[in-house]
């Protein structure tokens, strides 16, 4: 009887303190927020997900000797259609500020950025295998495994849509393209590596090439950290940004963000910074959980390691010696 409330606890205790992060559909909401990189897997089927954010922002070239200061918004929505593996994400960012040079002082506003695109997992290393946690060993839950050096891979499509940007160059047609490989890694439950390689615009006059990498931490299962770094090069922009901030999750399908973001040059200097909050709708999604184990192969799994046990208690107890009239030395 106590040996079974012990693995009951354990079990208890696994299922509150772990989430399947290799699903499409997770316990708690995945979001992309705060930093700007996709992670590799989608929403889940019939699951609506909304990630908006305001920030605040200064930018400043010494050459061109103007300073900009303002405000603006973001709002993101994404939707898993028809498979597990596929998401439809429309992207929305709006911004206002006061642009000052010697000559000019100019308020600036419209729509800086708006895609329209879709997300396809094709490669999921966990896939049909046996990635269960382990019913009795905390342990070897937290063990590294070389399957977390496999990256999930994704591809991203999608079309930017101009609607009267002020803030790009003025021959940029109504509609261009962008495509993205995603990969991502998971290690440990708590370390999540995500990279985006990106081709922008490429059928305009200022193609646009980079990456980014953002490597997140799990302080607990409230509170998550990460570091971002993005690099971006055409001919009308070349720039790196380095991005830090961390996530709050709030309920299962509420999260918090906030974030503070440098680029490494001054033509321009920028900096800015923001807050926002993520929401699922997921009431219409089937899961597809993982069963719980039974009372079968809970004992299954108690017998073979009382196996193992015994096997290394009986090679330990065959390490003797004997002498010549059959007496036992040296045990």
């Amino acid at each position: 009887m106590e040996s079974n409330i012990k693995i009951a606890l354990k079990l208890l205790f696994i299922l509150l303190t772990t989430t399947n992060i290799h699903a499409q559909h997770t316990d708690v909401i995945n979001t992309n927020r705060p930093g700007e990189s996709q992670s590799a897997y989608s929403v889940g089927r019939n699951v609506w997900q909304i990630e908006t954010g305001v920030f605040g922002l200064h930018d400043k070239h010494e050459l061109r000797r103007y300073t900009a200061n303002g405000m603006g918004g973001t709002a993101v929505v994404r939707y898993g259609y028809l498979k597990e593996e596929l998401e439809f994400i429309g992207q929305w960012n709006y911004r206002v500020d006061l642009y000052e040079s010697p000559l000019v002082r100019n308020v600036r506003s419209g729509t800086n950025a708006m895609l329209l695109g879709a997300k396809y997992l094709f490669f999921d290393p966990y896939k049909n295998s046996d990635n269960n946690p382990s019913i009795l060993s905390w342990k070897a839950n937290q063990q590294f495994k070389w399957r977390d050096l496999i990256p999930a891979l994704s591809v991203y499509v999608g079309a930017n849509v101009n609607i009267n940007n002020p803030f790009t160059f003025q021959s940029e047609p109504f509609v261009s393209p962008k495509i993205m490989l995603i990969t991502q890694n998971t290690i440990n439950r708590k370390w999540s590596v995500i990279s985006n390689i990106f081709y922008d615009k490429f059928t305009t006059e200022f193609p646009t090439y980079g990456g980014i990498l953002t490597v997140t931490r799990g302080i607990h299962e409230r509170l998550s950290v990460f570091l971002e770094t993005k690099g971006v090069q055409s001919d009308f922009y070349a720039d790196g940004i380095i991005t830090g901030g961390a996530a709050y999750l709030v309920s299962e399908n509420i999260q918090m963000d906030a974030f503070v973001s440098k680029n490494i040059k001054n033509t321009p200097n920028l900096v800015f910074g923001g807050i926002g909050m993520s929401w699922r709708f997921d009431q219409y999604h089937i899961p597809h959980m993982t069963p719980l184990p039974t009372e079968k192969e809970i004992e299954q799994e108690k017998l073979k390691k009382e196996k193992i046990k015994n096997k290394k208690g009986k090679k330990k107890s065959d390490e003797i010696d004997i002498d010549e009239d059959g007496n036992i030395i040296n045990q």
